[in-house]
């Protein structure tokens, strides 16, 4: 049986590359949550104007993966203790946020901030709340960074993500 974990930390092609690798995870969809627009649109988001954050849902066994590792990676990969920013990503869509489908995802991800806040400075500030609802992005957003590893974003951004993923979580690979 599968569930689920919704992330954001920066561009939804970020983190979609960084999740597809790791054994356990089933698939990785990049989209939106957190705001109030329904059925936001790529360029709508992009505005900051409809709350919502570039985020994953990331479909997972947990029998091959837990929660709190793919924290772990969520955590390794962004920082969380820039509001509204990831590099030059600037804006609400790109902030740090977990949205919890249960009371356990919740308390793991609190547990996960309360350890990290003795490693940071400045603080993390990593939002924790209820998944509302999850709207996919257009397809032309999914799987960007397989189709299209040589442009200069992936080069520069996502490329160095995924390099510190294979390093760091080589025991997690499929």
């Amino acid at each position: 049986m599968s569930t689920f974990a919704t992330l954001g930390g920066g561009c939804f092609w970020c983190l979609e590359a960084a999740f597809r690798p790791l054994k356990g995870v089933l698939e990785v969809i990049p989209g939106y949550a957190g705001g109030r627009t329904p059925n936001p649109t790529y360029e709508e988001v992009s505005s900051g104007g409809t709350g919502h954050a570039e985020v994953v849902r990331v479909e997972f066994d947990p029998e091959v993966i837990g929660y709190e590792q793919l924290l772990d990676v969520f955590f390794a990969v962004h920082d969380p203790t820039t509001k509204d920013r990831q590099g030059y990503d600037v804006g609400p869509q790109y902030r740090s946020i977990v949205l919890y489908e249960d009371e356990a995802q919740k308390e793991a991800a609190l547990r996960k901030i309360r350890a990290l806040s003795g490693l940071f400075k400045p603080r993390v500030v990593t939002e924790v709340v209820p998944l509302e609802r999850f709207w996919p992005a257009e397809p032309e957003h999914h799987r960007y960074y397989d189709k299209y590893p040589q442009d200069p974003y992936c080069r520069a951004v996502i490329t160095p993500k995924v390099s510190k993923v294979v390093q760091t979580f080589r025991l997690w690979l499929k």
